[in-house]
């Protein structure tokens, strides 16, 4: 590291501390030349994998759109935002964990349809109708039978 004063690169660092927030490091340096003072911070940086689309192109990952289809999907069901928070959390992390630089949207798209099937079975069926574009009844059924499915064999809620 170099002093920001007069790019000496003999820095002394004179107090290290956490940051309020927990998600950084505070450093306190001084140049050996100059002897001004400068703080730096320490932060992890994480980076989300890009989207390859069925198309080709590349994007960025987008939260904002991950949980705009996971809305939509769920429009006027009774899911509490905080259970789409955890979604959409879930879905981020397993794509962050994923150690890939690309992921393809179908992958995304799976991931979502896993969510939705465990928060609201109306809401897996309405994003799967779409994301595997349903050609007729049929495959409404099937759908809606393998979302039946998993729910057998589990004790009642009570």
């Amino acid at each position: 590291m170099k002093c920001p004063f007069c790019q000496h690169d003999e820095i002394h660092v004179l107090d290290t501390r956490v940051s309020e927030e927990g998600d950084a490091i505070k450093r306190r340096r001084r140049c050996g030349r100059c002897d001004k003072r400068f703080t730096t911070y320490e932060r992890i940086e994480l980076s989300m994998p890009f989207v390859v689309k069925k198309n080709g192109s590349r994007t960025e990952f987008s939260e904002a759109k991950l949980r705009g289809s996971l809305m939509l999907a769920l429009r006027k069901r009774p899911v509490a935002a905080a259970a789409v928070d955890t979604a959409v959390q879930s879905i981020s992390e397993k794509l962050l964990t994923s150690g890939k630089r690309e992921v393809d949207s179908n992958h995304i798209g799976e991931l979502v349809m896993q969510e939705l099937k465990r928060l609201d079975k109306v809401a897996y069926i309405r994003f799967a109708s779409v994301y595997k574009n349903f050609e007729d009844l049929a495959e409404f059924q099937d759908a809606i039978e393998e979302a039946g499915d998993e729910g057998r064999g589990q004790a009642p809620r009570g």
